[in-house]
């Protein structure tokens, strides 16, 4: 799961924005430390820093010069700042994206999912986790690949898959998919998962692989 560091003292936006990546499977960390950023960004070693310019005790700009000192790690800028001269100053100072405020979620969440393609793609691919009875599982482009056949997965599929894969025989049950993907079990149709499983058993099953998800009755699913 990759770490993805939100560096924002707007509470509200902070965890709106954790609560967004954590439904994506990223793992979210939030600074609120403002004077030992860079001690907290050592320590939760992400894969990638969401960043504001205005913090208190030093900005943005700062706080990405110190990281870039000891890291490549991607670093997207998060600001109401909306000047030429901002943007400039946040990608010369090591910046690899800025995202103007107020911002569409799904926009911060698709430039994420790219910097961290093209940045981890090779460390992805190889990670044997993601592979079981010749069926590969590519994050990179939410894809899945048998016996040199490969379809496209949408969004609920990546994630349960994934879920799945990460948990060889392992039950997951209704509600931790439910969890996974929406976060809050009380707003979705329970047969709403049950349509997104089937789904993409039949694409499974269309390249020439069947029962790779099992059914435990009244727990959950899992792959043997």
């Amino acid at each position: 799961m990759y770490r993805i560091m939100i560096i924002e003292d707007d509470d509200t936006i902070r965890r709106i924005v954790a609560d967004t990546l954590t439904k994506w499977q990223y793992e979210a960390v939030e600074v609120t430390r403002y004077d030992q950023v860079l001690k907290d960004f050592e320590q939760a070693e992400p894969h990638l820093v969401v960043i504001d310019i205005n913090l208190p005790v030093y900005d943005g700009y700062y706080w990405c010069q110190q990281i870039r000192a000891v890291s490549k790690v991607p670093i997207i800028f998060l600001s109401s700042r909306n000047q030429n001269m901002d943007i400039i100053m946040a990608i010369n100072m090591g910046g690899d994206d800025f995202i103007q405020k107020p911002f569409d979620l799904d926009i911060l969440v698709t430039k994420i999912s790219a910097l961290i393609r093209r940045r981890y793609t090779y460390q992805e691919d190889a990670s044997p986790g993601l592979t079981h009875q010749g069926l590969k599982l590519n994050l990179a482009n939410s894809s899945m690949e048998y016996q040199g056949k490969s379809v496209e997965l949408s969004r609920n599929e990546l994630i349960l898959l994934q879920l799945l894969m990460r948990n060889i025989g392992k039950i997951i049950s209704r509600e931790d998919f439910m969890q996974a993907l929406w976060k809050e079990e009380q707003f979705v149709d329970d047969n709403t998962l049950t349509v997104n499983v089937n789904r993409m058993r039949k694409k499974i099953a269309a390249l020439g692989l069947e029962d790779f998800i099992r059914t435990r009755k009244g727990m959950g699913y899992l792959i043997e």
